[in-house]
């Protein structure tokens, strides 16, 4: 019990609600380092992990035809200062199916962690598949977080796809994503990370749109401030008649940070159209002197800046 009650409140801290963990309605799993601390199932979801000496392996499926109607939770976290967790995650949505998936990580200790997340996840003819991601790491940047997907969208399939990690420190994130979209399929994915102190970042992105009128958004909002560095990649491959992708990125530098942006866009069939913008600066002068004018300080006024650049 005094286990599950610390990652309930760790999980509060990365922006979860313990009450809907409470309720029969609403499918869930809370996982603390190796250990499955709890699970419920609810119509049309099968969720189905397995402790491993690292951490978990988890099936989470949602039926043929079934509408999950309430968001199911998902809280992966670590306690103590250091340890290691591994989560080998496959995510299955069947034909026209539906299901939001809020998932909490949490490490509000961390000295010496290392989270590791591989997933694989396939969404059937006409499925949507929607999964918010949000982190919090603690305020020591003790932590190394590599998550993995690789996803792909079956005909008429939809993903809307967001990780954030705005609050306390990032300690060294390295994400990879990658997506193929099959005919009439849409995919988004929404990345904001906010880096201070030493923070490293390293974002890569990339989106195959394999189908007739496949389409894709790949936005990152990225800020780095004293001496963190990011580095963000978005890649969108055009690869069939009527495709259609975008890649946005900006980058907000201030102090001694580093940042660096790469688009990449391809285009190997005749009607496909891929763009791209990407935009590296710092914060807007005026912006700053105007909430100053309104009895900000600088640094509160920074924040606010910033707050709007990643809501």
């Amino acid at each position: 019990m005094n286990d599950y009650e610390a990652i309930l409140r760790a999980y509060e801290l990365a922006g979860g609600d313990p009450t809907s963990l409470q309720f029969p309605e609403v499918g869930s799993l809370v996982v603390e380092k190796n250990r499955i601390l709890s699970f419920h199932e609810v119509e049309g979801l099968i969720v189905e992990p397995e402790e491993t000496q690292r951490g978990i392996k988890a099936k989470i499926l949602v039926k043929k035809d079934f509408k999950i109607k309430n968001p199911v939770h998902l809280c992966f976290g670590v306690i103590p200062k250091e340890g290691l967790q591994e989560i080998i995650m496959e995510i299955v949505l069947e034909d026209n199916s539906y299901v939001k998936l809020l998932a909490h990580c949490t490490f509000p200790n961390a000295i010496k962690v290392k989270h590791i997340m591989q997933a694989e996840i396939n969404i059937g003819k006409g499925a949507y598949l929607s999964y918010e991601e949000t982190h919090y790491h603690g305020l020591s940047g003790g932590i190394e977080v590599i998550p993995r997907a690789r996803i792909n969208i079956a005909s008429g399939g939809r993903l809307t796809n967001s990780f954030s990690l705005t609050k306390g420190r990032v300690g060294k994130l390295s994400l990879d994503y990658d997506v193929e979209v099959g005919k009439d399929g849409i995919a988004e994915l929404i990345t904001k990370v906010y880096g201070k102190g030493k923070d490293r970042i390293e974002i890569v992105e990339k989106s195959s749109l394999n189908g007739e009128n496949a389409k894709s958004l790949i936005k990152s909002r990225t800020v780095v401030i004293d001496e963190a560095q990011s580095k963000v990649v978005g890649e969108t491959y055009g690869n069939a008649p009527g495709a259609r992708g975008h890649v946005d990125c900006v980058e907000i530098v201030e102090g001694k940070a580093k940042a660096e942006a790469i688009p990449k866009v391809s285009v190997i069939h005749n009607q496909a159209k891929v763009t791209h913008e990407a935009a590296i600066g710092r914060i807007d002068k005026r912006q700053l002197e105007t909430l100053m004018a309104r009895g900000l300080e600088e640094s509160e006024a920074i924040d606010t800046v910033i707050k709007g650049i990643l809501r």
